[in-house]
């Protein structure tokens, strides 16, 4: 990687040309170009996320948890944090878990369905997010910084229908 950020070994524009004329296909290669290169971007973002949150004792995952819980009052069933974090029930229970430990969540019984838990954020939970929260948002800002307001806002437009355009990937 260079000094840039830019990792000197990406795929180019005619490595990606070479690749599509070789397996003799009808692919666009600024297409193939771009989408290899935001799933290259997207593992190297989502590592250096995980090594931000480990300074705070905490996942990308077990953050999200608890910053969910926080957007929505503090109370959660388990299945709708797993729908609305986009992830199994199972990853949902192990992150319950490791955040109950050490005293981030705890969970209680549903009052609208007594075989139900909820997760609720704990004081605890709630003030780890609270100190965190100058030096996260800093850094977040410090990510993105290179990025005009205009330019932030084309890129969240981008982003979202490439996000819709990923189940390409997944169909099917």
């Amino acid at each position: 990687m260079t000094e840039s950020g830019i990792d000197s070994e990406a795929p180019t524009l005619d490595q990606a040309r070479r690749q599509v004329e070789h397996y003799g296909l009808d692919a666009d290669p600024q297409a193939v170009l771009v989408a290899v290169r935001l799933i290259s971007a997207g593992a190297r973002v989502g590592r250096a996320a995980e090594a931000h949150f480990a300074r705070f004792g905490l996942s990308a995952g077990r953050y999200r948890l608890l910053a969910d819980l926080e957007d929505h009052g503090g109370e959660k069933s388990p299945s709708r944090l797993a729908a609305d974090l986009d992830v199994s029930r199972a990853t949902v229970t192990g992150l319950l878990d490791g955040l109950e430990r050490e005293g981030l969540v705890a969970r209680r019984p549903s009052a609208e369905d007594g075989r139900a838990s909820v997760a609720i954020l704990t004081a605890r939970g709630a003030q780890r997010l609270r100190d965190m929260a100058p030096e996260h948002f800093g850094r977040l800002e410090a990510m993105v910084g290179g990025l005009s307001v205009e330019e932030r806002a084309v890129f969240l437009d981008l982003l979202a229908r490439v996000v819709r355009g990923s189940a390409a990937l997944t169909d099917g």
